[in-house]
This record gives structure tokens, sequence and C-alpha cells, in this order.
């Protein structure tokens, strides 16, 4: 019988990797760029959503001051530790619209710039994310990440939750951070024990604390204290206290 030859199919050549031209060096550059920038924005999302329920062990500004200093002296208190009218006043002396902004008080930036202040502007928050993430100075860079930050913050965190942040890592003297630490410091009692006057008087040290003493104030800082005692009650009649004593 005769054989029958089929003919033998060819091997396709082998396909080599749609690889495409080099990205010239610029090309390349930028892309490393984005990349880089993306990953930094993702890594401080991140940190943010954590201090949204995790403490801040400590803060680049603490390490600073620590390296100065030696040591520093904080213990965290939850608010609920925290007496009211401290928290109260804090608010009314830093940030007395703080129950109903969003990061930034448009009418204190206005007022700010008209009179020419250095200091008014900046709201709780915004100090909270300066002093849990980023540090202290004036610089662009900084202004700018806080900026960015501070919407973020808050979004992801309680109004109640960044008060409670803010009053545990502000310093009030020098080495001395958190309202807990300073009330022992000051007075000798903790942050849920003092009284009216001891309270506006930790709220009203904030802008300097390294320049003004709560357990001896000037005569100007005692009327700075009595128009801190007013603020507070105020809000806490007219409701911008609801925010974090809800």
């Amino acid at each position: 019988m005769a054989k029958i030859n089929t003919p033998r199919k060819k091997k396709a050549p082998a396909r080599r990797a749609a690889t495409g031209p080099a990205l010239p060096l610029r090309a390349r550059v930028k892309l490393w760029l984005v990349r880089g920038i993306g990953g930094i924005g993702a890594g401080l999302l991140l940190w943010i959503i954590a201090y949204g329920f995790l403490n801040p062990p400590i803060t680049p500004y603490m390490i600073g001051e620590r390296r100065i200093l030696g040591d520093i002296e904080r213990e965290w208190v939850p608010t609920e530790r925290i007496s009211p009218m401290l928290l109260r006043s804090v608010v009314a002396a830093e940030d007395a619209n703080f129950c109903s902004h969003w990061g930034f008080d448009v009418a204190a930036i206005r007022s700010a710039i008209e009179q020419g202040a250095d200091r008014g502007a900046s709201t709780i928050t915004q100090q909270v994310v300066k002093n849990a993430f980023l540090w202290h100075g004036r610089s662009w860079l900084r202004k700018a990440l806080e900026a960015g930050m501070t919407p973020v913050v808050e979004l992801f965190w309680s109004k109640r939750r960044i008060l409670e942040v803010y009053v545990n890592i502000a310093e009030f003297d020098e080495g001395i951070f958190g309202v807990e630490a300073a009330a022992r410091h000051h007075f000798g009692v903790g942050a849920d024990e003092v009284n009216d006057v001891q309270a506006a008087r930790l709220a009203m040290v904030l802008p300097a604390p390294k320049l003004r003493a709560a357990s001896a104030p000037t005569s100007a800082e005692r009327r700075r204290t009595a128009a801190i005692i007013d603020g507070a009650n105020t809000i806490a009649r007219d409701g911008r206290a609801a925010c974090f004593e809800g």
C-alpha cells in the first residue's frame, strides 16, 4: 500500500515580547515622581485613618523637644476624664466655631487678613494636623501639606476625636504635653478635677505655652482668663459645644 505523506505543519515563529519603545528619560522621571507622590499620599491617608482610633504614641514636635530637654511629660486621657469646662475653654479660646466648620474658619481667615494678624485663623483641626503629623515653623511646604490634610482629618475623624487628640498633644509649658500632665504640673490635680478658673488658665497659655504660665498669670492674662470663661459659657448656651459634648 502506498504511503501517504502528510505535509508537516510549520512552526510559527516565536513572538517577541511587545515591549514597545523605551520611555525617554524625562517621561520616566515624571512617572517615578507620580508614583512616589502617590505612595506618599497613600501613606499619609493610612496614617490619618489610623490616628482616628489609635492614640499617637509621640509626635515629631515631641521628639524634637525631648532631644533638646532630655525628657518630656505627657499622659493620655480620654475626653471622659477631662473636665467639660476645660474642653469648652480650649474651644472658646482657640476655635469658637469649631463645631460649625470643616477644618477652615473662613470668617476668621478673612478677619486675620484684614487686621494683619499673625494668628487667629488657624483652627483646632489645622493645629492637630501640624502637631500630630508635621513640624512647627513657617514654610510653604508645611502649609500646603496642612491645607491638604486638614479636610481629610475632618472627613475621617469625629469632632470629639479631633478635640481629644488636640488637648492630649498640645504643649502647655516647656516639655509639658496634654491636659493631664499640664493640670498636674500647674495645679497638682487631674484634668477632670480642675475648676473653671484653672481650666480657662490652661486654655489661655495655648498660643504661647513657653511665654505664659497658667499657675502665675499676669494681669493681662487674668483678663484673658475671664474672657475665656465667658466664652466657654457662651458656646455651652448657644450650642457651639454640641459636637463634642453630645
